[in-house]
This record gives structure tokens, C-alpha cells and sequence, in this order.
């Protein structure tokens, strides 16, 4: 496993330390265990688990700035656990409804040591910002609309929208809602993957 993560991070470019590495296995390894019995993610074979949970997640990370964000729709902890992994300095909330997998995140914290993320069970709705976050991310919204809707309060005045798409969605960024803005549109690589991913950040304005 860590072979093969050393070669998709090769691809990629990108350079973690071994510790990083140990921890992205070790994810993996748990979301693998776990997934028989909790049905966590569609994807059920741990190689694929590299490419589409791992890779797929960390090559946002070069475009997130600031420390304090928020993965909304976590799921398993996707994107927010391998972003927390390789970015220490920085702290990641994993907001998710379903009990099961913030139960989840929780053992995933405990056996990683993971000190940078907090797993919270609550609807995006119902959760208090009282701080504003530096980022939002999600990759698990239907549509840009409604994650700026239900998300706004999360990222103030000055946060910005972090959206993880496959094909871009032209058509959403055509009907933003009033008061936002698009600030950038990124085609990520992702090695051995197939199909598009981009990213669309968005601000208020």
C-alpha cells in the first residue's frame, strides 16, 4: 500500500513524509474494516481507495488558504481526513448528520492520533458558526447553489467556497446566487483516474 501510494504521490508531485504516508495507509486500511459493516463508501477495493478517496482529495490542498475550514458533507472524512493529514497546521471540522460516520472519524482520530480535526454529527442547518470559518469545502453538495445557501453563514464575509466537482458545472456557475462571486476554476490532475475533477472557489462579494 505504501508502494503504491509513493507512486501516485510520485505522479502527482507531491512529497510527504513517511509519517503522512503511514497515516493516509492507515486511513485507508480503517475505511476498508469498517466499510464491510457500515457501508462508508462504494468504493471496495483499498488500491482504488488510493486513487479515488486519497489522491483525489490532497490534490485541492495546494489552493486552500487559511488554517480554519470546514468539510461540510464529510461522509467518511472525505476531504477533510487526507487534508488534515497533509496539512498539520491547519484545522479541519468534519461536519456530517449520520451518526455512523462521525462514529467513524472519531476512532479514525483516535488511532491516527490525529490532533487537527474535530468529527461533529450535526445538519449544516443546525450547526452554530459563531467564528466564521477560512474555507468551506465539500464534494458531496448537489449543486453550487445550495452549498452557498445552507453554507454561507459558515464562511462570513471573507471565507471562500471551496467546491470539489467532476465535469465543470457551467451551467451552476451561470446561476449563482446574487452576492457571489467565482474567483477561480481549477482542473485538478488526479493520476489514474478517470474522468474530469475541478475545483470552483467562491467568495461573497
Amino acid at each position: 500500500m505504501i508502494n503504491k501510494l509513493s507512486a501516485l504521490l510520485n505522479a502527482a508531485n507531491i512529497s510527504l513524509s513517511d509519517q503522512q504516508k503511514q497515516q493516509l495507509t492507515g486511513y485507508v486500511e480503517m475505511l476498508h474494516k469498517w466499510n464491510k459493516a457500515y457501508n462508508l463508501t462504494s468504493v471496495r477495493d483499498p488500491e482504488q481507495m488510493l486513487v479515488r478517496h486519497i489522491l483525489d482529495s490532497i490534490v485541492v490542498e495546494p489552493y486552500l488558504q487559511g488554517r480554519r475550514f470546514i468539510d461540510v458533507g464529510t461522509g467518511p472524512g472525505l476531504p477533510g481526513i487526507p487534508l488534515a493529514i497533509v496539512r498539520p497546521e491547519a484545522h479541519f471540522t468534519l461536519l456530517d448528520s449520520l451518526g455512523k460516520r462521525v462514529r467513524f472519524l472519531r476512532q479514525v482520530q483516535h488511532e491516527l492520533k490525529l490532533e487537527n480535526i474535530t468529527p461533529v454529527q450535526s445538519r449544516v442547518e443546525d450547526f452554530p458558526s459563531d467564528a466564521p470559518f477560512d474555507g468551506v469545502i465539500s464534494r458531496a453538495f448537489a449543486s453550487l447553489n445550495d452549498m452557498l445557501s445552507w453554507c454561507q453563514p459558515l464562511a462570513g464575509k471573507s471565507g471562500t467556497f471551496y467546491a470539489l466537482k467532476g465535469v465543470l458545472p457551467e451551467e451552476e456557475i451561470a446561476a449563482l446566487p446574487a452576492g457571489f462571486s467565482v474567483i477561480n476554476t481549477v482542473r485538478l490532475t488526479v493520476p489514474q483516474l478517470e474522468g474530469e475533477r475541478h475545483l470552483v472557489m467562491i467568495k461573497a462579494i
